[in-house]
Formats: structure tokens, C-alpha cells, sequence
């Protein structure tokens, strides 16, 4: 059987990689190092080992391609490990 399968995402992404830091401080102040597994031009998804972000959420970020403020918009967890998916709200 042949099925179709609809994209939904609005923006290509294209694989990277290097380190990311993310950083938030509400309950408390965090740093979370991860790693980059790709990117687009309104967002980027990184693997970490943290599993406190929350979709939603406001955090600082540092890659190797942009720095700047992004929101959370969800977690998985994938081969023991999280991945999460951030849409860039300002970069400087």
C-alpha cells in the first residue's frame, strides 16, 4: 500500500549540528547544553539529556548560527535522550 504523507511544516530544515545553550530562569535559574540537530529560519531543534523544559516556555539560546530569545514548542523523548523544538522569537 502507497500513502501519502503531508508535510506540515511551513519552513525546510536543514541538519546542523555543533553545541547549543539554553538558559531560563523561571522556577529557577538553568543552563541546559545540548547539542544541535537542525535548523530552519524561524526555529532549530536540539538533543539534551534535561527534561524540564516545558512547551511554552521563553529561554535564552546560543548556537553556532544565531543567539537570541526562543519559545519551547514541545519535547519528545527519543532513544533515551529529549529533543526539543524552539521557534526563534528575536535574535542579536
Amino acid at each position: 500500500m502507497n500513502v501519502a504523507i503531508h508535510e506540515k511544516r511551513r519552513e525546510i530544515r536543514e541538519p546542523a549540528e555543533g553545541p547549543v545553550l539554553v538558559n531560563f530562569s523561571n522556577p529557577q535559574p538553568m543552563e541546559i547544553l545540548g547539542q544541535l540537530v537542525d535548523v530552519s529560519p524561524g526555529g532549530f531543534r536540539m538533543a539534551h539529556a534535561n527534561q524540564s523544559l516545558q512547551s511554552g516556555q521563553l529561554v535564552g539560546f546560543s548556537h553556532g548560527l544565531a543567539i537570541g530569545t526562543a519559545r519551547v514548542m514541545w519535547n519528545r523523548i527519543v532513544d533515551h535522550r529529549v529533543e526539543t523544538g524552539f521557534r526563534v522569537v528575536t535574535t542579536r
